[in-house]
């Protein structure tokens, strides 16, 4: 699927979250979504994935104008919901049986790499409840996987997992994205998944697109990663957020 944003504007409270963006997420790929805290990474993904309304401009999914179709958004593109609001009553085993209306997508074959890097059987028989920040946080991502669609987003995923987590976690999402030709945009805040990972990558400032970074852009700063990164600090320090 090819996603195309035109002119989106996304006003929360007073304040233009998303002010006039136009971008085009393209087939196959990781894209990383970079900015500082309030820039509008959130903001985009939510209304892009339909779990926020638009207030102005559109959202073509292959060619066809899906703005005013908030619904078929959400069901088309996966996303982990918030830590937060996953339900604590109830086991993961027992969400994931929900969300699948029987479970049997969560043992897909094509899952097991990204389920074995999250490591929640050991406590998927557990209340959410009582599990840790870092815990709720594998079992939101897995959740954004469930129903088998072809395009994720995930809002910083990586926050609150340890090290080994984290990074058997990018492995395996980077090799989902390269098996099974899903379509990956992911919020982020640390540059080394941007320039290892990613295929391309947009940097967000005050709800506007301050800058496009292409598979060259981040091989580059994959080769001198501290120049990079000074680059895009600086790029963040002339567009701090308002809010």
């Amino acid at each position: 699927m090819l996603i195309e944003v035109q002119d989106l504007l996304v006003i929360r409270g007073r304040t233009r979250s998303v002010d006039g963006i136009s971008m085009i997420i393209p087939g196959a790929g990781w894209l990383g979504v970079i900015g500082a805290n309030g820039s509008g990474k959130t903001s985009l993904l939510r209304t892009i994935a339909g779990r926020l309304e638009l207030d102005a401009g559109r959202i073509l999914a292959d060619g066809t104008d899906r703005s005013r179709d908030r619904a078929w958004r959400a069901q088309a593109i996966g996303f982990a919901p918030d830590v937060a609001s996953l339900p604590e009553s109830i086991s993961s085993a027992e969400l994931f049986a929900i969300l699948t209306r029987g479970g049997g997508g969560a043992r897909a074959d094509h899952l097991e790499g990204l389920r074995r890097a999250l490591e929640f059987d050991h406590f998927a028989d557990r209340r959410i409840g009582s599990l840790s920040a870092g815990m709720r946080q594998r079992i939101a991502i897995f959740c954004a996987f469930l129903n088998g669609n072809e395009v994720i987003f995930l809002d910083e995923p990586f926050n609150w997992l340890d090290p080994v987590c984290a990074f058997d976690t990018k492995e395996a999402l980077g090799a989902l994205v390269r098996d099974e030709k899903i379509v990956l945009a992911t919020a982020l805040h640390d540059m080394s998944t941007l320039t290892h990972y990613c295929d391309s990558g947009v940097l967000l400032a005050d709800g506007k697109v301050s800058r496009l970074l292409a598979g060259e852009d981040l091989a580059r700063g994959a080769k001198d990663h501290a120049a990079f990164e000074a680059d895009i600090v600086r790029n963040l320090r002339s567009g701090r957020p308002r809010r």
